[in-house]
């Protein structure tokens, strides 16, 4: 495994290009964004947009984002409604027809855990609770003291609900969400679809929540890239800047 390179551009010398046709599957906040205090504090910047229209034309269209956001978040951040995605991990997909996949969830389910989160953040000013409809997400990035204190009672909110639901942990957040739809099972339904079919895939993710991208693309023989220092991989950039730079240079490889 690469071990962590003192500077940014070493360690995108390390990352390897592939050397066949190759897709790609990319997180979007602490891989491609900077990490920001809330969800809604962050900027996709035009470099970025251009970026990823290189990436899309380098693959024939193959490039998705694989997103804790819901498809709404991203479309209103990114503002192009051709961008392959999946959204609330896995729990929402858009395909390259433009077809909308959802996870069937009855909301009414989630009734008492929203109250419940509701409750939790009105004792708590630094909480925000993110009510993503099929599922919800309690940041604590401005009450870190509270985590262990929080994990157990989204635990306890959260236990009627299992298995049909599970607790996901990622960066200073918890969410509740259906348990079938996860980051693999959209990278795994993008495989099997045109343009991804055949290529060589790559995730690249920073958080705990990307395993399931970094397990799918295994399967596939492909490439499992990690960022910062949250998350171990094949492979590893050490933040977004550096991210940016292999992903310039992946869209102009000559074999793309």
């Amino acid at each position: 495994m690469i071990q962590p390179a003192p500077r940014e551009s070493a360690a995108v010398q390390a990352v390897p290009h592939p050397t066949t046709a190759w897709c790609l599957f990319l997180d979007v906040d602490g891989t491609l964004l900077e990490l920001a205090d809330h969800p809604g504090a962050v900027f996709v910047d035009p470099g970025l947009k251009t970026l990823l229209a290189g990436l899309r034309e380098a693959a024939a269209g193959a490039v998705a984002l694989v997103s804790g956001r819901t498809i709404a978040d991203l479309d209103r951040l990114f503002s192009d409604p051709t961008l392959l995605l999946a959204g609330m991990h896995g729990c929402e997909r858009r395909d390259a027809h433009g077809r909308l996949h959802v996870a069937p969830v009855a909301l009414e389910q989630l009734s008492q855990v929203r109250a419940g989160l509701q409750q939790m953040v009105a004792r708590h000013p630094g909480l925000l609770l993110e009510d993503k409809g099929a599922g919800l997400a309690l940041h604590f990035l401005k009450a870190r003291e509270l985590e262990h204190e929080l994990r157990a009672e989204v635990s306890l909110l959260a236990a009627p609900l299992v298995p049909h639901f599970a607790l996901l942990d990622g960066h200073a957040v918890i969410e509740v969400k259906p348990a079938a739809h996860t980051k693999d099972s959209a990278v795994t339904a993008f495989m099997e679809e045109a343009p991804f079919r055949g290529r060589l895939p790559i995730f690249i993710g920073d958080d705990r929540t990307d395993y399931g991208g970094f397990a799918a693309v295994r399967r596939f023989d492909g490439l499992a890239v990690a960022v910062g220092d949250r998350v171990k991989a094949d492979w590893w950039l050490p933040g977004p800047a550096a991210v940016r730079e292999w992903l310039g240079q992946l869209a102009t490889s000559v074999n793309s």
